[in-house]
């Protein structure tokens, strides 16, 4: 298969992916028995260098970016499946590096959070990783002099 066909899966689902996680992030259900420790986080109020905060502040702000990064992963997920397989291979360890993140994000995903997050990821790590090994297959460069 093709490294863009790859890169496409990998946009459609980080854009779903970052909908979910924008959406969801806040949520919670009343069985985690979880109520107090969300009424403390907004409750309890701090100076941050001037400014009044909470930890709810910093767990909003924390939930934003991430969906945020996921989106311009999509983004950049979808530019890259745009690219000619010339170029893809002239960039590996951008596009490596784009695998790791996510591979790291599945590790992290495993460790602390559940099985949507965990399944998303890990189908993501692999499409970015599968999008890169195809980039290599799909150009044969000609030799260094």
């Amino acid at each position: 298969m093709k490294a863009s066909v790859f890169y496409r899966i990998a946009a459609v689902l980080l854009l779903l992916f970052a909908i979910g996680h924008t959406l969801g992030f806040r949520e919670s259900d009343p069985a985690w028995g979880v109520d107090a420790v969300v009424s403390s986080m907004r409750g309890v109020h701090f100076d941050v260098q001037g400014f009044d905060r909470t930890y709810w502040d910093f767990f909003v702000a924390a939930g934003f970016s991430v969906g945020l990064f996921y989106l311009f992963a999509a983004i950049l997920a979808w530019q890259l499946a745009r690219l000619p397989a010339a170029t893809l291979t002239l960039m590996p360890g951008a596009l490596w590096a784009f695998a790791l993140c996510f591979a790291a994000v599945t590790v992290l995903s495993w460790r602390y959070l559940f099985y949507i997050p965990i399944i998303f990821s890990l189908v993501i790590t692999l499409c970015l990783s599968a999008a890169e090994w195809a980039s290599g297959k799909q150009v044969s460069m000609p030799a260094a002099r």
